[in-house]
């Protein structure tokens, strides 16, 4: 927790906060957004000094709600709406009981609790908000004495580095940000570009179409907004009408009078003004098709910045939807598919690292170096897999100032494409190698530059693998992986990484062993008793006349723990007629060898070996050391294989025998 006192202000000792001072620095990043213009009219006002009688929060819940300023930050307020409605969230994300204007114990500070990578962070901000003519110029409450959402949206800037950085976003990231959630965002029309749209717009409508039934089947058991990326939202209007986010109240089906059923939804306009011209308007013809009583009922619900339309128009307007999970005051998921509570949740962070576990898409032959995990699922249920990368401010090239237009480029920045794939397996040991190349039972739709992915499966009882991967090799990030189901389950990491081969399909063979002392412990070449060590067989097939290079790797791990390691190393003999004859070390030289002997977990080979059958000795340095240990032959072999076509941008195609499964891409766009 930082300090609560760092410098002393003009009002009396009250906090000052230098880590974000009152100044450009809290407002600018790089001064690539419209507010850039405000340079030299902001002034830091607490709130006693913008109004007479100030309060955190107004008496009238609905003079509570968020309205947007000069700041680009509706993602963030819709968002926050859902705090409204949530008690216990709202008393988790702002501490309550803190003192306030008017208290004696008042110091000109407060605390916020927001969600991130995993774990609550606490952020303290002074109340020195930014005016313009004595007036907040960013967000602000619909009631003008009320200064919860302004406190609020000063500490998630504070989280972010400046205000600046909250212009454009995802309502999905805050959400997740307010309430440690997840949240699926659904795009409502076609994944193409524009001159594509135009081409097929029956195909767009039945997409769109699609889109809402999809959205409709699950609105009653989640937080919904929406969200237009590509029209104004008031015809003929020059106000920034792209990229906007808005709420989604209510969703009813009502009866007309001609016995027909219509949907309307209540939208909430972070403006705080209706925004929308339709038939469902104040005076609008579509009330006069439903029963009087009932259309007054409605047109009463509407507040500051509220309309009514229908699902025709909802289509039509928007063009992707938020769907937030509810959170129960036990920290639970309630599904958005099943309405069920997740009860059983796990969280497992890792990286990855570039020449180590940065494997890339199913595109690269370096795709089983990704991280990888074990999922056990105890008994079938629902679960909720989700990959959340940590956002890396560090790959942002400062030297470069985008305009305004392409902001979504340095978003993109931010992030990497990243996406998660499933496999069943049928125990714990298997083969990697057999097992990629086969079809994962589940994945997220493809690679996509969002902060997090998620996945909804229906799982049988059994054993899992989970594997996160980027898009590109060798990129670098950290990220979160977390598990909700209704069922029991675990989530662990698996230890050895997959080994570097060489391109082309292996396959693995294992050997369990051990060295038993005065038995088949016999130490290495120097002694007579290293014939008594394990041995093993195995063949190299006449393919390996069509490879060239190497063709055959060979590692042996001891299962001893590391400060208990025993110098381990192997020899490779040939066995004629498939019989190996060996009695003494003179008799025989190896053909290859992993020596000298070494102090480590894991040791191995990579080699060329001409068809025939062979023999492996492993062996400890000196006789009689215990232990057990596994030793892996990966051979390489010609087959066709179950391959994975990705193109960043595009469909992913998962090519099995003349079966074509198209998933389609999710463009990341971001709302002001």
């Amino acid at each position: 927790m930082e300090q609560e006192e760092k410098g002393e202000g003009e009002d009396a000792g009250l906090f000052v906060d230098l880590d974000f001072p009152a100044d450009d620095l809290a407002l600018f990043s790089d001064s690539s957004t419209p507010i850039a213009k405000l340079k030299g009219s902001i002034t830091w006002l607490r709130p006693q000094d913008i109004c007479q009688s100030p309060a955190f929060f107004p008496e009238d819940i609905s003079l509570g709600y968020a309205k947007q300023g000069l700041l680009g930050d509706c993602w963030l307020l819709c968002a926050c709406t859902h705090l409204l409605q949530n008690k216990h969230l709202f008393n988790k994300v702002i501490p309550p009981d803190q003192p306030l204007w008017g208290d004696c114990d008042y110091k000109g500070f407060f605390h916020f609790n927001f969600w991130q990578f995993g774990h609550w962070k606490d952020v303290i901000i002074d109340d020195l908000l930014p005016c313009v003519n004595s007036k907040l110029c960013f967000s602000r409450c619909l009631s003008p004495t009320a200064f919860w959402v302004a406190l609020l949206e000063k500490a998630y800037a504070k989280l972010h580095g400046s205000y600046e950085r909250l212009w454009a976003g995802q309502v999905s990231e805050a959400f997740v940000d307010l309430t440690g959630g997840l949240a699926e965002r659904w795009s409502l029309g076609n994944f193409g570009s524009e001159e594509e749209n135009i081409k097929h717009d029956t195909d767009l409508v039945m997409r769109r179409t699609s889109g809402c039934s999809l959205v409709k089947s699950v609105k009653d058991n989640c937080i919904l907004s929406c969200s237009t990326q590509s029209r104004p939202t008031v015809e003929g209007t020059t106000e920034p009408g792209q990229y906007h986010a808005l709420n989604v109240l209510e969703w009813l089906e009502v009866n007309t009078v001609f016995g027909h059923k219509v949907h309307l939804l209540r939208i909430r306009n972070p403006w705080g003004r209706c925004c929308w011209d339709g038939s469902w308007v104040e005076g609008g013809q579509g009330w006069s098709s439903l029963d009087p009583v009932c259309a007054m009922d409605l047109q009463a619900r509407i507040s500051q910045g509220e309309f009514w339309l229908d699902e025709e128009e909802f289509v039509s307007m928007f063009d992707d939807v938020t769907a937030g999970y509810e959170i129960n005051v036990n920290g639970h998921l309630k599904s958005i598919y099943s309405g069920n509570m997740l009860i059983h949740s796990h969280q497992l962070a890792g990286e990855w690292i570039k020449g180590y576990s940065a494997g890339g898409s199913r595109n690269s032959n370096s795709y089983g170096t990704n991280p990888k995990y074990w999922l056990k699922v105890s008994e079938r249920g629902e679960v909720l897999v989700s990959l959340l990368q940590h956002k890396e401010k560090k790959r942002i090239d400062k030297s470069t100032q985008m305009p305004f237009k392409d902001l979504r480029i340095i978003h993109n920045q931010l992030y990497q494409a990243i996406a998660l794939h499933i496999w069943k397996v049928e125990k714990r040991r298997f083969n990697l190698r057999r097992v990629l190349n086969k079809a994962p039972i589940t994945s997220t739709h493809c690679h996509a530059y969002d902060r997090e992915v998620v996945i909804h499966q229906e799982l049988e009882s059994g054993y899992y693998l989970v594997i996160p991967s980027t898009y590109q090799p060798e990129a670098e990030a950290h990220y979160l992986i977390r598990v909700f189901s209704s069922s029991s389950i675990s989530l662990s990491a698996l230890k050895s990484p997959a080994l570097s081969l060489p391109v082309g399909d292996w396959e693995d063979t294992y050997f369990q062993g051990a060295w038993v002392e005065g038995s088949t412990a016999g130490g290495s070449r120097n002694f007579q008793s290293h014939w008594s060590n394990p041995r093993f067989l195995f063949s190299v097939c006449d393919d390996a006349i069509k490879t060239p290079g190497v063709n055959v790797q060979i590692s042996l791990h001891q299962t001893h723990p590391k400060k208990e390691l025993h110098p381990i190393g192997f020899h490779i003999y040939e066995a004629k007629d498939g019989v190996f004859r060996s009695k003494s070390p003179q008799d025989d030289e190896p053909v290859a060898s992993c020596i000298p002997h070494s102090y480590n977990q894991v040791v191995s080979v990579s080699c060329h070996l001409s068809p025939g059958v062979y023999t492996i000795v492993p062996s400890t340095f000196e006789p009689d050391c215990p232990g057990k240990f596994t030793l892996c032959i990966s051979h390489r072999v010609h087959r066709k294989v179950v391959k994975c076509q990705e193109t960043l941008g595009r469909t992913i195609q998962e090519v099995c025998l003349s079966v074509n499964v198209e998933l389609n891409f999710l463009c990341t766009n971001y709302v002001l």
